[in-house]
Protein backbone atom coordinates (compact mmCIF):
# COMPACT_ATOMS: atom_id res chain seq x y z
CA UNK A 1 0.00 0.00 0.00
CA UNK A 2 1.03 3.33 -0.93
CA UNK A 3 1.06 6.36 1.06
CA UNK A 4 0.23 9.87 -0.71
CA UNK A 5 1.29 12.74 0.72
CA UNK A 6 -1.38 15.97 0.60
CA UNK A 7 -0.19 17.90 -1.71
CA UNK A 8 1.77 21.84 -0.85
CA UNK A 9 -0.29 24.67 -1.07
CA UNK A 10 1.10 28.10 -2.89
CA UNK A 11 -1.27 30.63 -2.15
CA UNK A 12 -0.39 33.28 -4.00
CA UNK A 13 -3.15 35.48 -4.53
CA UNK A 14 -1.81 38.88 -3.62
CA UNK A 15 1.83 38.54 -4.46
CA UNK A 16 3.52 40.37 -6.69
CA UNK A 17 6.16 39.19 -9.32
CA UNK A 18 8.22 36.92 -9.32
CA UNK A 19 7.40 35.96 -5.45
CA UNK A 20 4.66 33.34 -6.77
CA UNK A 21 7.31 31.95 -9.29
CA UNK A 22 9.89 31.85 -6.52
CA UNK A 23 7.60 30.25 -4.00
CA UNK A 24 6.41 27.33 -6.25
CA UNK A 25 10.16 26.73 -7.88
CA UNK A 26 10.99 26.54 -4.15
CA UNK A 27 8.52 23.73 -3.57
CA UNK A 28 9.33 22.24 -6.35
CA UNK A 29 12.68 21.56 -4.69
CA UNK A 30 11.47 19.13 -2.27
CA UNK A 31 8.78 17.67 -4.39
CA UNK A 32 8.64 13.84 -3.54
CA UNK A 33 7.81 11.24 -6.49
CA UNK A 34 4.37 11.32 -6.96
CA UNK A 35 3.75 15.19 -5.03
CA UNK A 36 1.67 17.72 -6.24
CA UNK A 37 2.00 21.38 -5.47
CA UNK A 38 -0.95 23.19 -6.20
CA UNK A 39 -0.63 27.03 -6.96
CA UNK A 40 -3.13 29.32 -6.25
CA UNK A 41 -3.28 32.77 -8.39
CA UNK A 42 -5.32 35.61 -9.42
CA UNK A 43 -4.03 35.31 -12.42
CA UNK A 44 -2.65 32.94 -14.90
CA UNK A 45 1.28 32.00 -15.05
CA UNK A 46 2.00 31.94 -18.69
CA UNK A 47 5.82 32.37 -17.99
CA UNK A 48 5.36 29.41 -15.74
CA UNK A 49 4.17 26.64 -18.05
CA UNK A 50 7.38 26.88 -19.80
CA UNK A 51 9.71 26.65 -17.05
CA UNK A 52 7.71 23.34 -15.94
CA UNK A 53 8.22 21.94 -19.08
CA UNK A 54 11.40 22.65 -19.44
CA UNK A 55 12.17 20.81 -16.35
CA UNK A 56 10.18 17.90 -16.13
CA UNK A 57 6.61 18.76 -15.01
CA UNK A 58 3.03 18.31 -16.42
CA UNK A 59 0.15 20.99 -14.73
CA UNK A 60 -3.25 20.98 -15.27
CA UNK A 61 -4.75 24.16 -14.83
CA UNK A 62 -8.40 24.73 -13.19
CA UNK A 63 -10.60 28.28 -12.99
CA UNK A 64 -12.84 28.71 -10.05
CA UNK A 65 -15.91 30.69 -10.16
CA UNK A 66 -14.55 32.95 -8.10
CA UNK A 67 -11.49 33.76 -10.93
CA UNK A 68 -8.96 32.08 -9.18
CA UNK A 69 -6.54 29.80 -10.93
CA UNK A 70 -5.47 26.75 -9.43
CA UNK A 71 -1.89 25.32 -11.35
CA UNK A 72 -1.63 21.27 -10.18
CA UNK A 73 1.49 20.61 -10.57
CA UNK A 74 3.51 16.87 -10.67
CA UNK A 75 6.78 15.54 -12.21
CA UNK A 76 5.44 14.75 -15.39
CA UNK A 77 6.56 11.05 -14.81
CA UNK A 78 4.11 10.57 -12.15
CA UNK A 79 0.99 12.39 -14.28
Amino acid sequence: MTETSAPVIVDARGLMPPEPLNLTLEALDTLPPGGEVILILYREPGPLYDILRRNGYTHRTETTPEGEFRIHIRHAAAA
